[in-house]
């Protein structure tokens, strides 16, 4: 037997013997329970043949078996929970297989080379990872699909990060994909496959009593359900862990064989992806997010934030020489509807925003994205800094000839200028940041609080909001998505009460960080409205200034002086430098 078949057999072994030992931990816990009912049948059958008798043993076996019952009943409840608890269900976008016969073919001939289950079927998720998942509990069951008796049984899910499919080769996909697939096998053992239910039988159980929109008999029910659950699954998490860890080791021991050189390089790609994607959500999306826009297309701006990444950084030359190779995207039937589903999903996911698209929340192009987010972005800021000195009872400064742009008498009505924020923070000390901050920080909290709640792709008095009953069907949640795709946004209606977003990608904001970027707005309003300034969309760092067609990147440091000292000179000095005129009003929003 070769070293990776030697490999391989351990990893299996392993983690079929921590699969039973997780079993074990069940069948302890059945022991424990069933432990008084013995002790009533013992006193009960020795009541009945007269070998126990009397006061004393009549007292115990009442008493016996009153706790017996108790603790079978109790021990009923448990299991009816754990068994009937709705694990959790990750967030994706299904692909069926006529959208991506491709796609499944390369997924299946793969299985068939790794000598194990084809995944049961494929979905997308808004990151870069990939995993199989276990979707095989009733209460994630379509109700449009027919009952089948081995669905119990079935494959598990293969999620793919939607990032992967726009920035790997097919190639470098499968070969990435090897060692995920390769673990429906030890999946497919009964042991493990009923150890992994049982786990997140417990999950489950533990986080339902822990949802806070229970009535108080459901909460205090619940519980004692959640404290003996979570007492099982402290017990089994160690055996549980090692398991998982002896399903991949057998999984990759297995996947050596299949494109495994590939695989070397294709990993340096998942890093990069990972690198891209972060930055491309953090600078990129987010500000378009708080706008009330979500890029549509954000797998196809991975690829330009990478080719950006690449053309500045030298340790990424020749990624971009893999350009000219064929895109996994292109195992897709309908590529540019995939990537706005996931695009979607990933602002529901990691901003908190509505299901479906509507008057505050609409799509946005990258060719649209300088005018409607970053130029509205800078005016929207500007707007709110001049606001909040409004409410501070600061001056507006009054020039010759200065107006409020749309006044139709265009009077020398003073106007919102540049010159008077900088007048306020550099002529009245450290404390007037201080009181600006909070200001502005107050007002975001207050428009933040007046926004709706992100609307459910259900009504609230859909079935899916009604304890115990089982979900609809999940939908496409965007009208535009063709009917080949399945976005799952009622998975998010699966995590009960869970605040949205699921992973909020950055901490809130300070108040100093919030009224730098509100200077930072104005004088952007200022540059493009006095000096011939543009708004531009910087693939890694978000939005951006240009000026005679390039991106200035020198304006932080005069700002920060400004905002963090008091000291309006450094940022005076490049106002000349470029031209813009502070004592010029700009258009807000």
């Amino acid at each position: 037997m070769s070293d990776s078949g030697v490999g391989e057999e351990i990893g299996a072994q392993g983690a079929r013997a921590r699969a039973l030992a997780v079993l074990r931990v069940r069948s302890r816990a059945a022991a424990v329970a069933l432990l008084p009912a013995a002790a009533a049948v013992v006193l009960l059958v020795g009541g009945a043949t007269g070998r126990l008798t009397g006061g004393s043993w009549d007292a115990a076996r009442w008493a016996v078996t009153g706790v017996a019952a108790a603790v079978l009943l109790c021990a009923a409840a448990v299991a009816a929970v754990i068994t009937r608890a709705r694990p959790a269900l990750s967030p994706t976008v299904e692909i069926a297989e006529r959208s991506a016969p491709d796609l499944y073919r390369l997924v299946r001939d793969l299985a068939d080379r790794l000598n194990v289950p084809a995944p049961s079927s494929i979905a997308l998720t808004p990151d870069c990872d990939s995993w199989l998942e276990d979707r095989t509990h009733p209460a994630h069951a379509r109700a449009d699909a027919p009952h089948t008796p081995g669905a119990a049984s079935a494959a598990p899910v293969l999620v793919i990060g939607s990032p992967f499919l726009w920035w790997m080769r097919v190639a470098e996909l499968r070969a990435v994909l090897a060692p995920v697939v390769a673990g429906t096998g030890p999946a497919a053992h009964p042991d493990i496959a009923a150890a992994r239910r049982f786990v997140r039988g417990l999950d489950a159980a533990v986080a339902l009593a822990g949802r806070r929109d229970l009535g108080l008999i459901r909460r205090t029910a619940l519980g004692l359900v959640g404290r003996i659950a979570r007492l099982m699954l402290r017990a089994c998490a160690e055996h549980a862990a090692l398991m998982e860890r002896g399903v991949a080791s057998a999984a990759s021991e297995r996947a050596q064989g299949v494109d495994y050189g590939l695989r070397i390089v294709a990993q340096e790609q998942v890093g990069l992806a990972y690198a891209g994607w972060d930055r491309l959500l953090t600078r990129v999306a987010l500000p378009a997010w708080r706008m009330g826009r979500w890029p549509s297309r954000l797998d196809v701006g991975v690829v330009s934030a990478l080719t950006e990444l690449s053309r500045r950084d030298r340790l990424a030359e020749g990624f971009t020489s893999r350009l000219g190779e064929r895109p996994a995207c292109d195992l897709l039937e309908e590529p540019g509807a995939v990537d706005e589903a996931a695009s979607l999903l990933a602002a529901r996911l990691f901003h908190g925003g509505p299901a479906v698209s509507g008057p505050d929340w609409s799509p946005v192009d990258w060719q649209q994205y300088p005018e409607e987010v970053v130029d509205r972005k800078w005016r929207t800021e500007a707007a709110r800094l001049h606001r909040v000195l409004d409410d501070m009872g600061v001056r507006r400064s009054a020039r010759p000839g200065d107006w409020t742009p749309g006044d139709p008498a265009g009077g020398a009505v003073p106007g919102p200028t540049l010159d008077r924020v900088m007048a306020h923070l550099a002529g009245q000390g450290e404390e007037a940041g201080d009181r600006l901050a909070a200001g502005i920080s107050a007002e975001v909290a207050r428009e933040e609080a007046e926004t709706p709640p992100p609307a459910s792709a259900t009504s609230s008095t859909s079935p899916s909001n009604t304890p115990g009953a089982n979900p609809p069907p999940p939908t496409a949640t965007d009208a535009t998505a063709p009917a080949t795709l399945d976005t799952t946004g009622d998975a998010l209606a699966l995590r009960g009460t869970d605040p949205l977003p699921l992973f909020p990608l950055m901490p809130p904001r300070t108040g100093r960080e919030l009224l730098a970027d509100h200077v930072t707005a104005m004088v952007c309003c200022a540059a493009v409205d006095t000096a011939g300034a543009a708004p531009g969309l910087d693939w890694l760092d978000g939005p951006a200034l240009l000026m005679d067609g390039k991106r200035r990147t020198d304006l932080a440091g005069g700002v920060l002086s400004l905002v963090e000292d008091g000291d309006g000179e450094p940022l005076r000095m490049w106002l000349a430098s470029t031209g813009v005129r502070p004592e010029k009003p700009v258009r807000l929003v």
